[in-house]
């Protein structure tokens, strides 16, 4: 099937300062002077950590942390009680309202190529001042809600960090040992600077049967399997960040990233009345991105206004050759896909922010132009062993939106313990296809939410959100598409539209004091033009909207329980628990079914243990997921990991200076499921005409880690 791929669709994180809503909201430093020494790390240090709470702001210090001897702020984010960092929504279209859940230094994050977790990777702990959790409804932020850090910086000379992650596996594949990256963040003339060059790298394999049945139970093909997958993406990256004496502040950002992946399967098949065969599927992609992006922020009349741009393009050559080889002596069969993908985004938006007595209002206007050219190609191996090309329509186009929107933002505190924020406005949108089946469509459509933010009580926060959203369509569901290794073609469908959505969801934390902290959420979405798989004439298929509207809801839980009071210092349990369940009626059956491959259950512990009085640290994770069946008109296919990841570790915080990690995941040896049920001709609602079943189980064995990582 096609490897995963970074597509650029219209998403992003603009920077915008934070304006205070009265008493209740938080007051940002943005001076290196006013931030307090950061004290070195004790490893002796075990308490865990509280903060201090003030007007519904908790703060942690960097001394609240030192048990942990962080190197960067991401690993004192991964100890923040009951905090767990959301990325927010990386499929949003532009650049948009806030979404996530972490500000650095009272601003969202400027870049759709970098996500939140390397950000914070690169900030160094002894660059951090503290962090703040706080509603992000008391906020001058159009589109936060829930519990939110902000990461406060200073700098005080050069600083950096370091890590470096080789890792084994037990099994087939070969080390892993170029992972790891090198930042370093300072100050030059008063000008803030982040630099860093990374690289991530994956070693990926299983090995295992494959057995083909009928519905009676009866074999008819046996596959041994063995996958190999070696992955690259090396990046460079910077950022700079600069305060002037009149208050406007200066952002921007760089990035230059290539991605290679080479993917290989090799199987072997026998099976009654077949000859045996040697089947081989390869996959490569190259490809190289940058992005250039920035914000100018600056008092305006009774004001302030906020200038954000950003460009950024990809190019993606991909090839898939399935060949397979017969013991018979009849001839070879092989076929050939191949996509040369360009995309590019560019993004201009103005944001003015005012306050109004006991309000504060913003107006924000956005203009963004998304583009994809592609070329796709379908191929058959000839007698003479040449790939040649075979018609394949519908794979050749260009796709590009011109968008437009403009939303006021409102926002007032209703009482000391009651905040509202509410966004109006809309956006237009022109989608144009050139090639074939090409179309010239204009959208106007409504978007905006209202926040709610309350503490009924010391140490209680609730927040509410309801929202009107638009989703981000996939430009390559507009082009023609084949899966070689499943057999299966997609025949692209012009005729798409953005889904639409109504979104809701109420948050409620609780600080339980020196025992830690939990917060649960509840959500819920009303999904209208869901993209599905649809029929289009007597036997093709393609992405489609579909008619009927759509239901997605869950919970999640997130917290952390400290075993201090109990007696066990150094000791906690932090969790993040997420179930959802999704509903649509089927294309195909009119049957109310799940989302296509939407994850239903993911969970999460990880116990740790940091030894009092000593530098020794060990625990252990679980992590377990499972996810909805997918489906085609003439295909059912899940995947299915069981029982689940189980690892554990032991760290030392100073060894020669540096912190090493060493861990062993998978140790309840979980294997790789995956079935995939054919049906003759498209499938019935009674599902009472399967073909065959396909059941595949790969075992990839203990994976064994060593990180090591320090400060420069």
């Amino acid at each position: 099937m096609l490897t995963a791929r970074s597509r650029i669709t219209p998403h992003g994180r603009p920077m915008l300062v934070l304006a205070m809503l009265g008493s209740g909201a938080p007051a940002f430093a943005q001076e290196a002077s006013e931030a307090p020494p950061v004290p070195a790390p004790s490893a002796a240090e075990a308490a865990a950590p509280q903060g201090t709470a003030s007007n519904g702001t908790r703060t942690y210090a960097p001394a609240d942390f030192a048990r942990f001897a962080p190197r960067s702020a991401l690993d004192m984010l991964n100890n923040l009680p009951g905090f767990a960092i959301d990325e927010g929504d990386t499929e949003r279209r532009g650049l948009g309202q806030a979404t996530g859940n972490v500000l650095i230094n009272g601003e969202r994050f400027n870049s759709k190529s970098v996500d939140i977790f390397t950000e914070l990777g690169r900030i160094s702990a002894a660059n951090v001042a503290r962090i703040e959790i706080v509603d992000g409804a008391t906020l001058n932020i159009s589109g936060l809600t829930g519990q939110v850090a902000n990461v406060v910086t200073l700098s005080q000379g050069l600083a950096g960090n370091f890590v470096w992650r080789p890792q084994i596996r037990a099994r087939r594949t070969p080390p892993r040992v170029l992972d790891g990256e090198i930042s370093i963040n300072g100050s030059l003339g008063g000008t803030q600077y982040t630099l860093s060059l990374a690289n991530v790298s994956r070693r990926n394999g299983n090995a295992g049967p494959e057995i083909v049945t009928t519905p009676a139970g009866v074999v008819l093909d046996r596959r041994d399997e063995v996958l190999s997958v070696n992955e690259e993406q090396p990046r460079l990256a910077g950022t700079i960040r600069r305060t002037f004496g009149d208050g406007s502040i200066l952002n921007a950002n760089a990035a230059f990233a290539l991605y290679s992946i080479d993917l290989g399967e090799d199987s072997f098949r026998s099976g009654p009345g077949q000859p045996d065969r040697d089947r081989r599927l390869r996959e490569r992609e190259r490809e190289h991105n940058y992005e250039l992006g920035g914000d100018y922020e600056f008092g305006l009349g009774g004001g302030r206004l906020k200038l954000i741009g950003l460009h950024r393009a990809e190019h993606s050559p991909y090839r898939q050759t399935l060949v397979t080889e017969f013991s018979d002596g009849r001839p070879t069969e092989g076929e050939r896909f191949t996509q040369t993908a360009d995309e590019a985004e560019t993004i201009l938006r103005g944001e003015y922010r005012w306050r109004g007595g006991p309000n504060d209002w913003q107006v924000s206007l956005e203009g963004a132009v998304n583009r994809l050219d592609v070329e796709s190609g379908l191929f058959a191996l000839n007698a003479a062993g040449e790939f040649v090309a075979v018609p394949f329509p519908n794979s050749e186009a260009t796709v590009e939106e011109r968008r437009g929107e403009a939303i006021l933002t409102y926002g007032r505190q209703l009482a000391l313990n009651l905040t509202l924020q509410l966004a109006l406005g809309g956006e237009y949108s022109n989608l144009v296809q050139d090639g074939a089946g090409g179309l010239d469509r204009t959208f106007y459509r409504p978007k905006g939410f209202l926040n709610l933010a309350w503490r009924p009580a010391d140490g209680w926060d609730v927040s509410a959100r309801l929202e009107r959203a638009v989703d981000q369509l996939d430009f390559f569901d507009f082009v023609a598409s084949a899966n070689v290794s499943g057999g299966t073609q997609d025949a692209g469908n012009a005729n798409l539209v953005p889904p639409q959505s109504w979104n809701a969801q109420v948050q409620a934390t609780r600080n339980l004091g020196p025992w830690g902290t939990a917060t649960a959420r509840v959500f819920g979405r009303l999904v209208s033009d869901v993209v599905d798989i649809i029929p289009i004439g007597e036997t093709g298929q393609a992405p489609g909207n579909l008619e009927a509207t759509a239901r997605r809801y869950g919970v999640q839980w997130t917290s952390t329980f400290n075993f201090d009071p109990l007696g066990w210092r150094g000791a906690k349990v932090d969790m993040n628990i997420e179930l959802e369940r999704t509903s649509l009626r089927d294309p195909l059956t009119g049957r109310r079914r799940a989302f296509n491959e939407v994850e239903t259950r993911e969970i999460e512990v990880n116990f740790r243990h940091d030894v009092p009085r000593t530098a020794w640290a060990w625990g252990a994770t679980f992590e377990q997921f499972r996810q909805s069946a997918g489906f085609r008109l003439d295909q059912r296919f899940r995947f299915l990991d069981t029982p689940g990841s189980l690892g554990v570790f032991i760290e030392h915080k100073d060894v020669m200076g540096l912190t090493v990690r060493a861990s062993v995941d998978n140790i309840l040896d979980t294997n790789e499921s995956f079935s995939r049920t054919f049906f003759d001709g498209r499938r019935n609602p009674t599902e009472s005409n399967i073909l065959f079943t396909e059941d595949r189980d790969r075992f990839y064995g203990p994976v064994f880690t060593l990180s090591i990582s320090g400060t420069i």
